[in-house]
Parts: structure tokens; sequence; C-alpha cells
């Protein structure tokens, strides 16, 4: 069980490998197969905000007299569990394993690929 985190108000950071600017594939859900770029990472709900991914949409009421009302599409976030890292070169989504490389310096690669993504 996850201890609770004073500050934020929920169970603590998880340790994610998707970072922020990350090409990623949906595995499942409604949006299953897209690929997006990571616009944000919410480490301490283990979600991602993917670009063009989840979109809802949402009625918006006139806040000022004369305005119209209207209706916005906006991205929602997803378990970081339902999206893999896509390799644009292989076209093809992977694992990810952190390596230490020679220099010392932790590095993130594709298990499938091999690719280095930093």
């Amino acid at each position: 069980m996850a201890a609770i985190n004073k500050t934020k108000g929920s169970a603590d950071r998880i340790k994610m490998k998707i970072r922020k600017g990350d090409t990623v594939q949906v595995i499942s859900g409604k949006d299953k197969g897209k690929t997006g770029e990571v616009l944000k990472t919410l480490p301490y709900e283990n979600r991602v905000l993917v670009q063009g991914i989840n979109q809802r949409t949402k009625h918006v009421k006139p806040s000022q007299e004369g305005e119209t009302g209207r209706i916005e599409t906006k991205e929602f976030p997803l378990h970081a569990s339902n999206v893999m890292i896509y390799s644009t070169k292989e076209k093809v989504a992977s694992k990810v394993e952190i390596f230490v490389d020679k220099d010392g310096s932790k590095k993130r690669r594709l298990k499938k690929t091999g690719e280095l993504i930093d």
C-alpha cells in the first residue's frame, strides 16, 4: 500500500520510464493503435497526457454578457500502463530498459530495437 504524501494529498510519486516529449503508442482503450507525443507526465497519478489522444468535449457556458457558449475539445490523461514508447524509425512499440553507460550515466533504450532514447 502506498503511503499518503502530505504535501500533494495523494500517493507517493511513481518512477516513470516515459517522459515529456517521447512518442508513444496507445496499446489499449478506445484510441488503441494511435500514436502521439507526451505533453505532460503526472507521476503522482501514474498518468500521461498525450497530444491528440483521449479527447473529450466540454460545453462551456458564456462567462460574460454578450459572449456565446462554445464546445471545446481537450485531451485528458491516460494511465501510463496503457501506452508504450514508439520507435519512429522502426515503426514498432517497445518496452524501455534503463542501463548504465560506459561513462557511468543512466540511459534509456528500447528493448526490441536497442535504439537509444536519450
